[in-house]
């Protein structure tokens, strides 16, 4: 194997400097979706105006169906309260997610190795920008998958523990005054995570070009060597 020959040059091109640019937006798709916690509350109306307020805790990777409700398992507003638990289970998708973000940030950093120590490999050997190529078009096709699912889940989501969450609980439907939505933290980090999944497929989309032009398809011709035979010979005399 060639010796490692560091060469800053690639970070000031496109190829490089996008490469970078990839590897940072990675972090943060996985690092707002993947380090979010979060919290839901509603409060009971209960008689001589004494309400009193549940909260549900929730977190990556979102599997609502085990979150519930603190203290229903006590008399709450003359009504026995069983265990309520939130409705739906998103892990599958919130996981997929998170999990490709990691593996696009391990890869950056093994490409901008490849790029920065041995770029005189990756331009002399026609197989690894072909390589290169191929796997940022699929990362660029699974970007997509992968942030349209997590944006679909992140709507479910917020259906499941904004305002329709009183109607999913029992009590509450047998009893329409005595329960009322109160609050769920922001979900602005999810927001973000989801603009930042399809801002990665902009920019893998668009560094697929430049890939494109380190392979041999490219590469224009090289020229053909003239052909002897067609020199004209001098005249005779």
């Amino acid at each position: 194997m060639s010796a490692l020959q560091l060469n800053l040059g690639p970070a000031k091109e496109p190829l490089g400097f996008i490469k970078i640019l990839q590897w940072i937006f990675s972090i943060f798709a996985f690092a707002t979706c993947g380090g979010y916690s979060g919290k839901t509350a509603i409060f009971l109306t209960c008689p001589a105006n004494k309400n009193v307020t549940l909260e549900a805790d929730f977190a990556y990777p979102f599997r609502l169906h085990k979150a519930t409700f603190e203290h229903l398992n006590t008399s709450k507003c003359n009504t026995t309260w069983n265990t309520v638990h939130l409705v739906g289970d998103f892990s599958s998708s919130a996981q997929f997610f998170v999990t490709f973000a990691v593996l696009v940030f391990l890869y950056c950093m093994g490409a901008l190795v490849l790029y920065l120590g041995y770029l005189h490999l990756y331009r002399g050997a026609g197989k690894l920008p072909m390589i290169d190529f191929v796997i940022t078009v699929v990362i660029s096709f699974l970007w997509l998958v992968s942030t349209s699912a997590w944006a679909k889940a992140l709507t479910d989501i917020k259906t499941s523990t904004g305002e329709n969450l009183v109607s999913e609980i029992e009590v509450c439907k047998t009893n329409p005054q005595l329960c009322h939505f109160k609050e769920i933290r922001s979900l602005g980090s999810l927001n973000v995570s989801v603009v930042i999944g399809f801002l990665n497929l902009i920019l893998w989309a668009g560094n697929a070009w430049f890939v494109y032009k380190e392979t041999s398809f490219h590469s224009p011709p090289a020229a053909s060597p003239p052909n002897p035979t067609s020199v004209s010979s001098p005249s005779g005399m």
